[in-house]
């Protein structure tokens, strides 16, 4: 990489085909909370729920990449998607929705590093601090400092330790024991696990919709590589990541399988390292291992990476005209920062997976009509299409503080439905006024 050019750290050199831009994007969304949250769905609300987790991540992409083919059509040459934003609201509306963006890239990024966290402290006899601080550093050197090119050089590595693990350990581990071993098992001490009429299950499905559609609707990694995509290949690329994904959670679950079939547990994070123990190969442990903290390092720095562009690009030269050394410095500076942030708070807090998958969801159903109205339409838009999405996630939180969460998920969607509705209602008819006057 050339430091003199900074637009190679932010988009890297090259146009990526299918191929690459499946494995760019799966390096992305195999996240901690892929590995974490996925067990703990299977848990919470048995085969369906996991099942359903494995289906509303593969539909959220499917569904974006409809999306991505519009936007790469009607906004080319661009980088990231606050460059789009730029282009389609008034300044007060971006400097919004710019705001939201930071803070769920800091939420995102808190949920890597305290995946990498528990899991450090399951497996490793070493300090929690300490591990994660080395966690940190590579992360730092790979997203914040390496660019969009060291990412793509590490993303085939990722992705195929991915599909080593998932698949030779749970074949290793079936080959061994058999398949319905681990069934009776399964139905002695877990029989919950099986229960097809789960309606909690089926109402976790569809609410999950609303914040894994509205989370890939507004991360900041998956825009920056759907501007680098091949622009005729964009659409098929969403595609078939959304089809690979969906097999690795249930992957994850026939692992969390073989550790549960006959016995016990306490709470999720002891699996790992009960699973580590049940892995009898030293290669496959290894194996193990090396795939968890490869899979949340490359989520950590995609979305570093995203965040650290997003701030120089779209809010540290919105103030001021700043020269490639003055961009690179900034991004040492801004990236080093967060680092350090995330391993002071992750230290501290600790809260579960799924418990954090769900704060923010009153947050992502919310944007998704405000997006969606941005992405669809021509021209700028009035403050109050991305000012929705702040009023939806607010009605949303009072309500979670009366009855549900998945209530006040769903209540904040249909606010900010119901006033982008009105908006567009509004604009129809003032245009047709005008137009017969």
């Amino acid at each position: 990489m050339k430091k003199n050019d900074y637009q190679l750290y932010i988009s890297g050199a090259i146009k990526l085909g299918v191929s690459f831009g499946v494995v760019s994007l799966l390096a992305r969304w195999v996240t901690g909370n892929t590995i974490l949250s996925s067990p703990e769905t299977l848990i919470k609300y048995g085969l369906i729920g996991g099942i359903g987790y494995s289906l509303v991540g593969a539909l959220s992409s499917i569904l974006f990449g409809f999306l991505a083919k519009k936007i790469h059509e009607n906004h080319p040459g661009q980088y990231t998607i606050g460059d789009v934003l730029r282009q389609k609201l008034t300044p007060s509306g971006y400097w919004l929705m710019i705001t939201v963006l930071i803070l769920t890239s800091f939420h995102s990024l808190y949920v890597q590093a305290m995946g990498a966290g528990i899991l450090i402290h399951m497996i490793f006899p070493i300090p929690h601090f300490i591990g994660l601080l080395l966690f940190l550093t590579f992360c730092f050197f790979i997203g914040g400092a390496g660019g969009m090119q060291r990412l793509h050089q590490l993303a085939g590595v990722n992705v195929t330790l991915i599909f080593a693990a998932v698949i030779i350990i749970p074949v290793y581990f079936y080959i061994q024991e058999g398949v319905y071993p681990v069934y009776d098992g399964i139905k002695l001490y877990h029989p919950y696990l099986l229960y097809i009429k789960n309606t909690d299950a089926f109402w976790f499905i569809f609410t999950a919709i609303f914040v894994f559609f509205g989370q890939i609707l507004i991360d900041r990694a998956s825009w920056q590589r759907m501007f680098i995509i091949q622009k005729e290949k964009v659409q098929i690329t969403f595609t078939l990541t959304g089809l690979i994904w969906a097999t690795i959670p249930l992957a994850l679950s026939s692992l969390l399988m073989i550790t549960i079939f006959g016995r016990s547990f306490e709470n999720i994070y002891a699996l790992f390292s009960e699973l580590v123990n049940r892995i009898q190969s030293s290669i496959l442990i290894v194996l193990f291992v090396v795939f968890i903290f490869s899979s949340i390092a490359s989520a950590l720095s995609a979305e570093l990476h995203a965040t650290t562009s997003l701030f120089v690009k779209n809010i540290m030269e919105m103030f001021f005209t700043l020269t490639n050394d003055e961009k690179w410095k900034y991004t040492y500076i801004f990236s080093g920062a967060v680092c350090v942030c995330l391993l002071v708070i992750v230290s501290i807090l600790t809260p579960s997976p799924l418990t954090l998958l769900f704060f923010t969801g009153n947050i992502y159903a919310a944007i998704i009509s405000p997006i969606l109205y941005i992405i669809l339409s021509k021209g700028i838009l009035p403050f109050i299409v991305p000012f929705s999405s702040f009023i939806g996630a607010i009605g949303g939180y009072i309500f979670v503080t009366r009855t549900e969460d998945f209530k006040g998920i769903w209540l904040s969607f249909t606010i900010s439905t119901v006033l982008c509705l009105l908006v567009l209602i509004y604009k129809r008819i003032t245009r047709n006024n005008s137009k017969v006057l």
